[in-house]
């Protein structure tokens, strides 16, 4: 079995395990392996070992989205994800940026940059009008992409006083909240005070987020985005945050993976920009690489099967 340089896990010794490096061609001593864990691999890695690892038996990504190992073209491989191993970390990072752009640490951080005392902020942080912009106390939070990471997520929004509504693919009730369609989505943005993506990426819901859904949220809507890059227009993003269509945003993740310098993202005003760190420590890897070892050799169901 073959386990990436970019993680350490304990496993049993009953198994063999040989380190490789996740941004390098697979070794041709190890290309005989049956199982191949992924975790912060090159695109470029992850594609030679579809070509050359001929013996696989099971390819067991330690990311939620299993996307970019099934576009490496593993072909008829069984691919299991490490869908579960984020919920906690990346819950706690979209509250902690969806919490940023409420209290707008974004303007005050620029103001402390400049040794400057921001009245302004303060002033409108005061003013009755918009007093509810400054707090989830009351906010409409609406999770897109209602499975496990929303499940953990929820209940942190609602503690601090959010009404939480997800959208899925279907209506409904789901973890004891409200659950709109994807269809639903245009109408349900028009009273949301808070949008959090939680999209995988797939052919159905590349660029999602464009100009035609931000025509439906209200000026004073916040966008964060911990999902996949791939779900949003950042063109239509950037736009309408330039001209004020969009009060900020949020995202961890972008189109191209690191972001280059040269992208207009990083000047964008009332954007603020984390490098892919929401999932970016995988808790309790270990145990889920050991079951389905132990599943795969017992020919029992995978877990997380793809």
């Amino acid at each position: 079995m073959l386990i990436p340089n970019t993680i350490e896990l304990k496993l049993p010794d009953e198994y063999t395990l040989v380190e490789y490096a996740a941004d390098e061609p697979i070794a041709d001593g190890h290309i005989d392996a049956e199982v191949l864990v992924v975790w912060a691999n090159s695109a470029a890695n992850l594609q030679d070992a579809a070509k050359r690892l001929t013996s696989l038996r099971l390819v067991q990504t330690l990311a939620a989205g299993p996307d970019a190992v099934l576009n490496a073209g593993f072909g008829a491989v069984p691919v299991a994800s490490g869908r579960s191993l984020h919920d906690a970390p990346v819950a706690e990072h979209a509250l902690a940026l969806t919490l940023a752009l409420v209290r707008r640490l974004d303007t005050l951080g620029d103001a402390q940059r400049e040794s400057r005392w921001d009245d302004g902020f303060l002033t409108a942080q005061r003013t009755p009008e918009t007093d509810h912009l400054y707090t989830l106390s009351g906010a409409e939070v609406l999770i897109w992409g209602f499975g496990s990471i929303a499940a953990t997520l929820a209940p942190m929004l609602e503690l601090l006083g959010a009404r939480v509504t997800g959208v899925a693919s279907t209506a409904g009730t789901r973890h004891g909240y409200p659950v709109v369609s994807t269809e639903q989505l245009p109408a349900q943005l028009a009273t949301t005070d808070v949008l959090i993506s939680l999209l995988p990426a797939s052919p159905q819901t590349r660029n999602a987020f464009d100009a035609s859904l931000i025509s439906a949220m209200k000026p004073t809507a916040l966008f964060v985005n911990v999902g996949r890059g791939a779900t949003v227009n950042e063109t239509d993003l950037m736009d309408a945050l330039r001209s004020g269509r969009l009060r900020a945003a949020a995202i961890d993740v972008m189109q191209e993976e690191p972001l280059p310098s040269s992208s207009p993202l990083w000047t964008t005003p009332n954007l603020i920009i984390t490098p892919h760190a929401a999932g970016n420590r995988p808790r309790g890897a270990s145990t889920l690489v050991a079951t389905n070892l132990r599943n795969l050799t017992a020919g029992a169901p995978l877990e997380n099967l793809v």
